[in-house]
């Protein structure tokens, strides 16, 4: 069976992050061009810490690729951390400067971060050997095999689009924004807000976060437009694409809370102002006049745009430290920082996209195989032909 994955290594302060995508046909060509581009709107953001100006983030391809192309075989990707020179001797891969390695210790855990229980379960009286892989600076990898699926997708009209609609306060964290809405979300604004008019809002809403040593979360939209019918299965619960969706999505760092489609405002609504009416007309076959499903219905995709709310807590690195205990002498101690950023979420909506790609990626492999594009293809075509007459 095709699966797309991928797998990645590297810590923040690393040499490098390293990524090998596996499961991608033959034939496909990539734009180095775009994928660089997601690897930029990752660092993008109004309230990023001092890092992203130290980085310049770009997906080198080391295997798997000839003139552009995939040739079915894995991929090997390297983003380098330009920052590693600032820590080779606290980071150093053989060899670590005793000196340095004090100096950069980790000693008094940050709440709400992994470093704590990170340390108990690997054993590590150094908690940098934890946050260092925990570190969010992972979801460059992510965006890296993200823009590969999108690179695949491509071929058969699908897109992928995210937007912020709640920062802190500011914002609705319930707008349900349209696929044009998201389309016309502008990547270089302050905080690729969906709504423009609340942008000035969100933006004063990191300033005094900033001033206070604080961070925000917030609330953001992602969608995919050309989705199929059939991605999934209701057939067993661990097939089913809205959980896989969900524990993709999940599994990015601050993110605690996930809703396809309408999902938590459904559960206050009556069955009739939920689910989806079904209509059929000559011309467009079977259609709905609303998505409150987010595209999913029972684990299977129906055809509408898949769209996913991400709801992001504020990051756990505070400036100004919140009450931690000391490992070592076990007494109280504020928790430790060395910089961060005051709020992440318009970066959060560039690697929920990655996300979602590459879990659709994956299940359009395991619907239509084939070893290469063409074949891939031929069998989209196929599958496609025979619903059409259902």
């Amino acid at each position: 069976m095709s699966r797309f994955t991928f797998l990645s290594a590297g810590e923040s302060h690393g040499p490098q992050l390293t990524v090998i995508v596996t499961g991608m046909p033959a034939g496909v060509l990539l734009d180095r061009e775009r994928i660089n581009r997601d690897m930029a709107r990752r660092q993008h953001g109004y309230g990023r810490g001092g890092r992203m100006k130290i980085e310049h983030d770009e997906a080198e391809i080391a295997g798997g690729i000839r003139g552009g192309e995939t040739l079915g075989s894995p991929i090997a990707i390297v983003i380098r951390n330009d920052d590693f020179k600032n820590w080779e001797g606290a980071m150093g891969v053989w060899d670590v400067d005793t000196a340095e390695a004090e100096k950069r210790r980790v000693h008094a855990p940050r709440p709400g971060h992994v470093d704590l229980i990170g340390g108990m379960k690997y054993d590590r009286r150094d908690l940098r050997d934890v946050l260092e892989r925990a570190s969010a600076r992972e979801t460059a990898s992510r965006v890296a095999a993200g823009a590969i699926a999108k690179e695949l997708l491509r071929n058969f009209g699908i897109e992928f689009r995210s937007g912020v609609v709640s920062l802190g306060a500011a914002g609705n964290p319930d707008h349900a924004p349209t696929w044009d809405e998201l389309a016309a979300v502008d990547d270089d604004s302050p905080l690729r807000a969906v709504n423009k008019d609340a942008e000035a809002a969100m933006v004063a809403e990191v300033d005094s976060a900033r001033e206070a040593g604080e961070t925000l979360g917030g609330t953001i939209v992602v969608a995919a437009h050309n989705v199929p019918i059939g991605l999934g299965s209701y057939v067993q619960w661990n097939e089913k694409l809205d959980g896989r969706i969900a524990q993709a999505i999940l599994s990015i760092h601050a993110v605690k809370a996930v809703a396809i489609g309408d999902g938590v405002a459904a559960a206050q609504r009556a069955g009739s102002e939920v689910h989806d009416p079904i209509y059929f007309d000559a011309e467009r076959g079977y259609h709905r006049t609303t998505n409150r499903a987010g595209g999913l219905e029972g684990g299977v995709t129906n055809g509408q745009d898949v769209v996913v709310r991400a709801y992001m807590k504020p990051i756990s690195t505070l400036r100004r430290g919140l009450p931690s205990v000391d490992i070592e002498t076990r007494e109280p101690h504020r928790s430790q920082w060395e910089r961060s950023d005051v709020t992440a979420v318009p970066a959060c909506g560039v690697v929920c996209e990655a996300m979602l790609a590459i879990t659709l990626a994956d299940a359009m492999r395991e619907k239509f195989g084939g070893d290469s594009l063409r074949e891939m293809v031929s069998n989209f075509e196929n599958y496609v032909a025979r619903i059409s007459t259902y």
